[in-house]
């Protein structure tokens, strides 16, 4: 039976970049923020060795940027997420959770500060736009709310830096982790990230032209031809060997960002404003029952995993495997499970329930050993 395929309408929108990746050629798409997101390129396991020896270019315009701007641009920002924006200062990029008011996970987006009163979150898949224009409006706060027409363009792997210096400039090596600077590209200054979906390293423009973009994707070509660039995309076993969750399988509305093991970037301590806080302090004093934890699943290769496989120990589910892939560099089943806490530690043994049997599986080190080339 043949497989079913993604009709492609208007309301899956294309991307500045679309034709250039089609050109190469591609071999599925999801839909993520009602756009188009490569899966595939060659096959996971090709796109996957390629992305740690080599270099590619990601089209990641789904990276929906939710653009706050305005007099209260930074209250509303701070209301959004449990992060302490106070300590973000102009070019500052950060990972932000976004709580509702029982601390449960609408998204998982990464904030870039783009001026005092202007704030970029760039979201995962789903509506963020309303959910923060629904408290703009509700509170009457002096803010614009909107998705402004740009589209990130992620350039990825060992040789990341090489090729963003030979098209921005030298002053590229500069941008620290998790921080941008405008640079010029044809006059136009872009701003251009330390940032990206992968444990290999990289960069990621946020393209504000769409006929700009086109150019922009054609120059990094041909600055990455001598280390073999071609189009890539988010790998689902170089991802799950990093521990690096997706908002929507690994985590969602289901869970707490204290259970999601976004801890670090929750200020539960700090006197902020922020929609969600006080239910994780709650949670947080009562002790966090369940977890996100990365597991490796003893025996031959398993098929990827489109629905959570129940976790067992002591003859009772504590958990479900979120995504599972075979590394072929491990030679194991790498995968993420949301999971008891009292079995989430790591070394500890359960059982999962796979389409191919019961396996034996333990909790590992997040990320994996060895999931970085840096």
């Amino acid at each position: 039976m043949n497989a079913p395929t993604l009709t492609l309408t208007r309301r899956v929108r294309s991307t500045p970049f679309t034709s250039r990746i089609e050109s190469f050629g591609i071999t599925s798409y999801t839909v993520y923020n009602h756009m188009l997101l490569a899966t595939q390129i060659v096959d996971v396991e090709d796109d996957y060795w390629h992305l740690r020896r080599a270099v590619q270019v990601w089209d990641v315009s789904c990276e929906r940027q939710v653009e706050i701007c305005g007099p209260d641009a930074a209250r509303l920002a701070q209301m959004l997420t449990v992060r302490d924006m106070r300590e973000f200062p102009i070019g500052r990029c950060g990972y932000a959770p976004v709580v509702d008011g029982d601390g449960h996970l609408i998204n998982d987006p990464v904030v870039t500060k783009v001026g005092d009163d202007r704030f970029w979150f760039s979201v995962s898949d789903s509506d963020v736009v309303l959910w923060a224009g629904g408290i703009a409006h509700a509170l009457g706060l002096d803010v614009r709310v909107f998705e402004p027409d740009v589209w990130p363009l992620a350039v990825q792997g060992p040789y990341a830096e090489d090729v963003i210096a030979t098209v921005f400039g030298e002053a590229v090596r500069d941008i620290r982790f998790f921080r941008f600077a405008p640079l010029p590209f044809e006059d136009h200054e872009l701003i251009v990230a330390r940032t990206g979906w992968s444990a290999q390293g990289g960069f990621e423009i946020y393209v504000d032209d769409a006929e700009l973009g086109g150019r922009l994707f054609d120059a990094v070509m041909i600055a990455g031809d001598q280390h073999d660039i071609r189009p890539g995309c988010p790998n689902l076993i170089e991802r799950l060997e990093a521990g690096l969750m997706t908002y929507g399988s690994d985590i969602t509305r289901d869970d707490t960002a204290l259970e999601a093991g976004l801890g670090r970037f929750c200020a539960l301590e700090a006197p902020i404003e922020a929609i969600g806080i006080e239910a994780l302090r709650r949670q947080k004093a009562e002790g966090v029952r369940r977890q996100i934890a990365s597991i490796a699943i003893d025996g031959d290769r398993l098929p990827i995993c489109r629905d959570p496989w129940p976790v067992i120990a002591d003859g009772r589910q504590v958990g479900s495997v979120t995504s599972a892939a075979w590394s072929p560099r491990l030679e194991i089943n790498v995968a993420l499970s949301m999971m008891a806490i009292e079995h989430a530690a790591v070394g500890s043994t359960v059982v999962v329930d796979t389409p191919d049997g019961a396996r034996r599986a333990t909790v590992s080190t997040t990320p994996f050993p060895g999931a970085s080339q840096r």
